[in-house]
């Protein structure tokens, strides 16, 4: 099942560690820049002059990049090497975070983002498969998952302060200094991460028309629902139009083809299509609720950024308790109830704060932030076992093109749908109006996380209590 792990399979050996180490400070990367962002987007708008729906751009120019690409980022890394894509993609990451820290203009810093999108498109299905090549299928790399996915909390959490402390300074900041993390990271990558060899030829080389049909028909996807809030109905339908003819066209090709981009008959395991549609919506819930919480703390209430990093630094306990205490929940109930239990948790934390007043005290905003912290220790990582036990060690890297794919195309829906309705439903600059906008945003992240739980519950049936049975045979 794996070339890498020496260990028996339910142990994790000291080699295997050390590479785990090292992708845990990739996607420690990636939940810190993520999380400083968010924290950053009020100063960045005072500086640069923007509206909200342009400022969605720096946000939404990231998910456009990564979403377009990360499913050929995915086959790339199974076709060309998940070694060198991920040393490659991450230099890329690190120079344009660079880059959007000089930028003078509101279009220079959309456009770096955008690249970063793009090699973490690349970047983090390289990672995720290099771990599931890495441990063997069972509680190894159910383990790894779920140390992988609390580090991810981590980078976030720490990154709410880290970006409230940066902002405060100069929210460039929040660009330069995912530099000097990089950095280390790439230097103990080149070390540590063994070469997975000369990737085998495969016949029909690599799928140029797949690549291209299906980058397109994502971009294009990605960017009709990120821009519909600000465009034309007329010009909305077009581009999904558009998306869906490349898409259809893309199905087409792969069905044809030698050696297609996406082995079609991955998407005929239900547990992985559950999986995925429900990263989309879990995820999409939490970018939502978090965009309109740090405009509410921020420019409601005039919070610093620090003082909104603290706030939201809570939501970080899945840091410690995925790791820990989630493998053992697992285990005694099974993957699928989990998730679904962080689920409901997410969907009672945002419902909960749908009375929002301009007056709460923390002690009333707090036992939602909980809430979600201990909704992502039950269900993300979960959610990324499911969506990669059963699938052959060929197309790991499609599998984890296809979960973050889902992840980003989640929170660009979330992000374009909460900022929709908060603009139509904010009549002007008032505190009133701005609270009336928030209140009407938050339905968007609780309508999500009950579609969330809609989309598990069928995974019950069938569903066993041990989780070292692969998930795709045991759960409908």
């Amino acid at each position: 099942m794996t070339a890498n792990a020496q260990s028996p399979p339910d142990r994790i050996g000291r080699a295997a560690w050390t590479v785990l180490l090292v992708l845990c400070g990739a996607v420690f990367l990636e939940g810190i820049d993520v999380s400083m962002m968010g924290v950053a987007l009020p100063a960045i708008r005072a500086e640069m002059d923007m509206s909200t729906g342009a400022l969605q751009w720096v946000v939404s120019a990231y998910v456009l990049g990564y979403g377009g690409f990360v499913l050929l980022g995915g086959r790339a890394a199974d076709l060309l090497g998940r070694r060198r894509m991920f040393l490659f993609w991450l230099v890329v990451f690190v120079v344009f975070s660079g880059l959007g820290g000089l930028a003078t203009e509101g279009w220079m810093l959309i456009a770096a983002r955008f690249a970063k999108g793009v090699a973490a498109g690349f970047l983090a299905p390289a990672g995720l498969s290099i771990i599931t090549t890495t441990f063997a299928e069972g509680p190894a790399r159910n383990k790894a998952l779920l140390v992988y996915a609390g580090t991810a909390a981590a980078g976030f959490s720490l990154g709410l302060v880290a970006g409230g402390l940066l902002t405060a300074i100069d929210w460039r900041w929040v660009f330069f200094a995912p530099v000097l993390v990089a950095g280390a990271i790439l230097a103990a990558a080149i070390r540590l991460i063994p070469d997975d060899g000369r990737p085998e030829r495969v016949a029909g080389g690599f799928d140029l028309p797949g690549a291209i049909t299906v980058t397109g028909g994502m971009l294009l996807l990605v960017f009709a629902v990120v821009q519909a809030p600000e465009t034309a109905v007329g010009w909305t339908v077009a581009a999904l139009a558009a998306s869906a003819a490349l898409l259809v066209g893309f199905v087409a090709v792969e069905r044809r083809t030698a050696a297609p981009l996406l082995r079609l008959g991955i998407l005929r395991s239900a547990p992985l299509v559950r999986a995925n549609v429900g990263t989309m919506l879990f995820v999409g819930s939490f970018v939502a609720f978090q965009f309109i919480a740090v405009l509410y703390l921020q420019e409601l209430r005039g919070w610093s950024a620090l003082e909104t990093g603290l706030a939201l630094l809570v939501v970080g306990i899945d840091a410690v308790l995925a790791p820990t205490v989630t493998p053992k929940l697992i285990d005694r109930f099974g993957t699928v109830p989990v998730i679904l239990a962080g689920m409901v948790l997410a969907a009672i934390a945002y419902a909960l704060f749908l009375p929002v007043a301009a007056d709460w005290t923390y002690a009333a905003m707090l036992p939602s932030l909980v809430l979600v912290g201990l909704a992502f220790s039950l269900s993300f990582g979960a959610l990324a076992i499911v969506a990669t036990d059963g699938v052959a060690p060929e197309d790991q890297g499609v599998a984890g093109g296809l979960l973050n794919m889902s992840l980003q195309f989640g929170a660009a829906v979330g992000l374009a749908l909460a900022t929709a309705v908060n603009v139509a439903a904010t009549a002007d600059a008032s505190p009133d109006a701005l609270l009336d906008g928030y209140r009407a945003a938050l339905v968007v992240p609780v309508a999500a996380a009950v579609l969330g739980v809609l989309v598990t519950v069928p995974g019950l049936r069938r569903a066993r209590r041990r989780f070292e049975v692969p998930l795709p045979s045991s759960t409908g």
